[in-house]
């Protein structure tokens, strides 16, 4: 029987050390880019358009002396032209990792089963665990320790918030989701932040007044009204969210010194003011300099090489 690799599909996927070690390791990387990846490559399979996302992932691989093939949605790769379970194992005898931008989650969960290689979820409708680490690098670049600071993210119960959840509450941190009724995050996530909040000494809330949410505040968070794949939703979803938009009056509450975060793209206007998105505290473009590094980490880790790592 072939060895069967790690993958990363779900922020649950990852212990509280593992989270712990990936933010140490990818801030040593960002400030020493070691080669430790010399003859590595990484195949990016999407189905979704991606700026952020794709960029990082090459520019990671070859700041750490990999390479990297992109394969894209008009190729068809998941399921279209051949089976999924026929790509993976024929990508298994080319690359040595795969990361994965797609619709369910279930098409990554299929791919892993059949992978002989690493597999990463850099997106899927439920989940979104490379954004999450970047975050957790950004935030603890500004903060230091993360551990009891709090975090609001005010928005949609997406993605974005349910990897943000569940990756925050494991470094400590009290986590506070806001979200309009009906858009709150999946039921499993929420009980699995709420037991590693506990486990960690943190604390996880819903709510469903962003004003509360808000209140003392070391970061506010939010991200789009309408994620891809939901453009159908998205004038009901502007009046549905109306209310949720981080803005001075938000930050007023939250207080003085109080970061912003946001994964982008971000539509001005609606879930965050430009006065906000560009205002004193704003650390989104740090955020997304650091998924290059979050998801170098992750592959260092996934690949068994982060021990070569010098720390």
């Amino acid at each position: 029987m072939p060895h069967s690799p790690r993958h990363l599909i779900s922020s649950a996927d990852l212990s509280a050390a593992e989270i712990q070690d990936l933010v140490k390791l990818a801030l040593v990387l960002k400030r020493t880019r070691q080669r430790v990846l010399d003859g590595r490559q990484l195949a990016l399979l999407f189905e979704k358009p991606s700026l952020r996302t794709r960029v990082s992932f090459q520019v990671g691989m070859r700041h750490l002396g990999g390479d990297s093939v992109y394969l894209t949605p008009q190729e068809g790769v998941l399921g279209e032209r051949e089976p999924i379970k026929d790509v993976a194992r024929v990508l298994g005898r080319y690359v040595d990792i795969v990361a994965i931008r797609t619709f369910g989650q279930a098409i990554v969960d299929e791919y892993a089963s059949y992978s002989t290689i690493p597999v990463i979820n850099a997106l899927t409708n439920e989940e979104h665990p490379c954004q999450a680490l970047a975050d957790l690098v950004t935030l603890t670049e500004h903060l230091e320790d993360v551990s009891g600071h709090t975090l609001a993210f005010i928005g949609d119960g997406n993605n974005v918030a349910t990897s943000l959840a569940l990756t925050a509450v494991s470094l400590g941190m009290h986590v506070r989701i806001a979200t309009p009724r009906g858009y709150q995050l999946p039921e499993w996530a929420a009980t699995e932040a709420s037991i590693r909040a506990a486990e960690a000494g943190g604390s996880f809330a819903t709510l469903t007044d962003p004003e509360l949410a808000a209140e003392g505040a070391d970061a506010l968070y939010t991200d789009t009204w309408t994620s891809m794949g939901f453009e159908r939703e998205a004038e009901r979803r502007r009046m549905d969210f109306a209310g949720f938009q981080v803005n001075a009056q938000l930050r007023k509450i939250a207080g003085t010194g109080v970061l912003v975060m946001h994964d982008l793209p971000a539509h001005r206007g609606e879930e965050i003011t430009d006065e906000a998105f560009e205002g004193e505290g704003s650390i989104i473009f740090d955020q997304a300099e650091n998924r290059t590094w979050a998801q170098a980490a992750a592959i260092c880790k996934l690949l068994g090489v982060d021990h070569e790592v010098r720390r």
